[in-house]
């Protein structure tokens, strides 16, 4: 297969990149460049935009991509920019949300057969946080959160939205939001740090927890970083995540997490002081003791930007999969050596850790190149996984037909 990326998106990607991550005027430095080092291979480094148009479906990396045996790839759409966290409805609609690049809410719909891709919104403000809950459906933005009630009734022409909550900080760094309810009826919201490595105030590095109606807001977790993939683990009811580590300290440091969160408001996984669970900050670390702070149940990789992640409770795949978790890896941008753009498979160890970290979907990384890059994963009611590439504005579905 044969990957065309035309001079003319290029520059518009480009463009977008630093009209969307800069934002500051050009004597400023953007915030994802606070503290990278002087040096020349540093200087070149900047976080690789989403194609500005979506790749041809018949360009798509299906072809590259490596599964265990038995599993199998598919197109499941196309054509759907800047594709990130997913949800799928009572009546079978995948909701879509998007981020930089897009800023739209989508809806994958059947029609007579074949899938089509709708625009519910647009114009929106980074909304990457979705959650479908009870026929309705929540939009996350860094500054608030809104509910369009019984949406699937309506997605040809959204209700006017319900204001929850209004009011998040509203950054842009590590702003936005991925945003689930739990097992117990609240909805958990993140909110990360306002820039690559700094102390801040109470509103920031923080997961929050609040009623539906946006009241009763508590703190779930704290020293988070930025956390955009997170679920609950059905048997225990504990929640996990991944966070995403400082930048700029080196290649190969701090690599980043998959947690766990066991006594809700009283647990700290010890950002800006400490990384990976044993890694004192050479800023902030001073005076510091990493053992004062929760340790990750994994660690990820350096720079692996680990997002969307979801409990396997399907029945399609293999019995191995049972109660594991799947975790999307966007790939490193301020790393030499690409690597990650896939997705691995966790395996807890039933005491609150994992017992090991098992490569699922790999080949997205050619002549050092990122030819996709997985946002989040979702399993489907007939146990199959979505995959979102926000890269090439695509949805991949992994099904399990046996050796």
């Amino acid at each position: 297969m044969k990957f065309r990326f035309h001079v003319a998106a290029l520059t518009a990607a480009l463009l977008t990149a630093s009209t969307v991550f800069a934002q500051t005027p050009a004597a400023e430095e953007p915030f994802w460049a606070k503290g990278r080092p002087k040096n020349p291979t540093a200087d070149k480094m900047a976080p690789v935009p989403s194609f500005p148009i979506p790749t041809p479906a018949d360009q798509l990396p299906i072809a590259k991509m490596k599964l265990p045996p038995g599993f199998k790839a598919e197109v499941f759409v196309s054509n759907i920019l800047d594709a990130r966290s997913m949800r799928e409805g009572d009546k079978g609609t995948i909701f879509v949300s998007s981020l930089f690049a897009a800023g739209k809410l989508y809806a994958v719909v059947n029609n007579g057969g074949q899938r089509e891709v709708k625009t519910l919104a647009e114009k929106l403000f980074l909304p990457s946080g979705i959650e479908y809950h009870k026929g309705n459906l929540y939009l996350a933005t860094p500054k608030d959160i809104v509910r369009y009630d019984n949406i699937e009734a309506h997605l040809d022409k959204l209700p006017e939205p319900v204001m929850v909550y209004d009011k998040l900080p509203g950054d842009v760094p590590h702003g936005w939001k991925f945003i689930k309810v739990g097992p117990d009826n609240k909805l958990y919201v993140p909110v990360g740090a306002p820039c690559n490595i700094c102390e801040s105030d109470d509103r920031y590095t923080k997961i929050f927890r609040m009623n539906l109606d946006g009241s009763g807001v508590e703190v779930v977790a704290s020293g988070v970083r930025n956390t955009v993939g997170f679920d609950f683990q059905p048997k225990t009811g504990y929640l996990w995540f991944t966070d995403n580590q400082r930048d700029w300290l080196s290649e190969d440091l701090p690599e980043d997490e998959l947690n766990v969160v066991t006594q809700p408001g009283k647990q700290n996984f010890g950002f800006p002081y400490c990384h990976s669970g044993d890694f004192a900050d050479p800023e902030l670390g001073w005076g510091k003791n990493c053992s004062d702070y929760v340790k990750p149940a994994a660690k990820l990789g350096a720079h692996s930007a680990p997002l969307g992640m979801r409990f396997y409770s399907g029945k399609m795949f293999p019995a191995k999969y049972q109660g594991a978790i799947f975790i999307a890896r966007h790939g490193p941008w301020n790393r030499t050596q690409k690597n990650a753009a896939d997705v691995v498979v966790a395996f807890p160890d039933g005491k609150g850790g994992i017992s090991r970290v098992e490569p699922f979907l790999t080949g997205l990384v050619e002549n050092n190149q990122f030819i996709g890059r997985p946002a989040d994963v979702m399993v489907m009611k007939d146990g199959s996984l979505l995959v979102s590439d926000d890269h090439n504005g695509a949805i991949y579905r992994i099904t399990y037909a046996g050796k």
